[in-house]
């Protein structure tokens, strides 16, 4: 009996969603938070507390769990949302990337973990380039298998050069584990000779902002579930279906909604269920809009009493959508209107939080936010306040989106401001884990009124405090203001919805 040669399976990514108008990402941002290469990736994906996104981690335990194989580790490179990568950065990965496919010599899969929304300084779709090289190198009889957030803005060339896209199912991000364990098992799958995928790519002109994306309701939601139920009827034909909502503010040639349906076998599978799918998200275009929270409303809602507690999304400065983390226009309006027993974090300013730990707990400091140069929507607010809590900022996430990951805050301080208590971080993140307040001993469920830096991730982390209809999105200023007419867009394909009113698309002829 001849013994069978485990698997040689390489494993690359560059993680990045690029927002066009956010600061360059050099590679210290990435370094802030993972560069890896060789067995560190290995060893950081086995933790029981990964620091790197859960996909490539749960990628690597399930390839453990079900059989033997030969891991060939080269890069995992990973960025908190900022803009567009550096050209000559992203050149270098690449080079990275190739040398260690070559020097690997013969592979039989290579696993891509990106997010899919990445631009260059010099060019829209490096995601696309990452995929290329993997197939060139290689080879076309190897496989080459991709896990990317579904907030992708997907080219036909990420499509073309890999076998299967797995996409997110859920936003807020819940399923990075279930993701990265389909990759794996669809590879196990194409490697026993039981599936030889083929998969069929529509993107429509529709390109909305991602509050109109959650998938527990709503147009997108519908299309998700209706794509989840066709596979299951369709299970023996259909290997994966993923949804691609898109990033708006990447503001790049491939923007777009995607569908992206990919059959164990048969590509007229897939062209049938994706057609079907994109045409009921057509169908329902006009639905992807939202009225956002007036600021002025939101204010006068904070200073009401007997009514339940509510929290409240500073849509304009998402730091998960590439936003500053250092807009104070919700802050500075509540302080001044005087609200009470008000929890509002995150912000990212390490000049602040690191003089509070000089001045101590129970100090009282002239807290001057934005001190350092910014962006203009970064206005600057100094207040006095009352150091009321230290943390040196390493916490493990506890529900929802971030829960089980390790998260390096730096030095962080929670410091109150008349009724209002505010978090400063030192590395820029989405406030979308109660750990945030609770690293302090702040008591969420005793608050009256929440303000979160995140878009819809706390959704997740906040719901056994706020049920949906207590959440309400702020209409504020900052990079990621999902009213998509107060910026002058340069790349996406025009007439694109709701940009524009006129849009028509017509369903491909396969």
């Amino acid at each position: 009996m001849t013994d069978i040669a485990p698997p040689r399976v390489a494993i690359i990514g560059v993680w990045l969603e690029s927002n066009r108008q956010a600061p360059v990402a050099y590679e210290q941002d990435f370094k802030d938070f993972y560069q890896l290469e060789g067995a560190a990736i290995l060893e950081r994906s086995r933790e029981a507390n990964p620091s790197i996104m859960g996909e490539a981690a749960a990628f690597v335990k399930t390839m453990d769990a079900t059989g033997p194989w030969e891991p060939v580790p080269i890069l995992l490179a990973g960025c908190h949302p900022h803009g567009p990568i550096d050209g000559a950065l992203m050149d270098k990965y690449l080079a990275i990337c190739r040398k260690g496919l070559a020097e690997a010599g013969p592979l039989d899969a290579v696993y891509v973990a990106n997010h899919g929304a990445m631009i260059a300084t010099d060019r829209d779709d490096p995601d696309g380039e990452l995929i290329a090289l993997a197939r060139e190198i290689a080879g076309p009889k190897a496989r080459v298998v991709v896990t990317l957030d579904l907030h992708g803005n997907i080219s036909e060339r990420m499509v073309e050069q890999c076998d299967l896209i797995v996409g997110y199912r859920t936003n807020p991000h819940v399923d990075y584990v279930e993701r990265g364990e389909e990759a794996a098992l669809a590879l196990r799958l194409m490697l026993a000779g039981l599936a030889d995928p083929k998969s069929a790519f529509i993107r429509l002109p529709l390109t909305p902002a991602s509050v109109n994306l959650l998938t527990a309701s709503g147009p997108y939601g519908e299309m998700i579930d209706y794509g989840t139920r066709r596979r299951a009827e369709l299970a023996g034909d259909i290997l994966n279906v993923s949804l691609f909502g898109g990033f708006v503010f990447s503001d790049s040639e491939k923007n777009g909604v995607a569908i992206v349906v990919t059959a164990r076998r048969d590509v007229a599978r897939a062209q049938m269920l994706a057609r079907e799918i994109a045409e009921l998200g057509w169908n329902n275009h006009a639905r992807f809009r939202k009225k956002l929270t007036p600021l002025s409303d939101a204010v006068q809602l904070a200073l009401k009493s007997n009514r339940p507690p509510v929290i409240y999304s500073d849509s304009g400065d998402n730091p998960g959508g590439g936003g500053t983390g250092r807009t104070t226009e919700l802050l500075s309006a509540l302080v001044w209107a005087g609200a009470e027993n008000v929890l509002i974090g995150s912000f990212f300013d390490p000049p602040l939080a690191k003089m509070a730990h000089e001045a101590g707990v129970g100090a009282r400091i002239r807290a001057c936010f934005n001190s350092h140069a910014g962006l203009p929507c970064d206005a600057p607010f100094e207040v006095d306040a009352e150091v009321v809590g230290l943390h040196h900022g390493t916490i493990v996430g506890r529900l929802g989106y971030a829960q089980g990951r390790t998260m390096h805050l730096g030095p962080s301080a929670a410091l109150r401001i008349g009724g209002v208590t505010a978090i400063v971080i030192s590395d820029r993140m989405q406030t979308a884990d109660p750990m945030f307040f609770e690293m302090f001993g702040l008591d969420i469920g005793k608050a009256a009124t929440v303000v979160v830096k995140s878009r819809g991730h706390f959704r997740s982390g906040f719901i056994p405090w706020f049920p949906p209809q207590n959440v309400y999105e702020v209409d504020t200023e900052g990079l990621t203001s999902p009213v998509l007419e107060r910026r002058q867009w340069q790349r996406i394909p025009r007439p694109s919805y709701p940009l524009d009113e006129d849009v028509s698309w017509t369903p491909p002829e396969w």
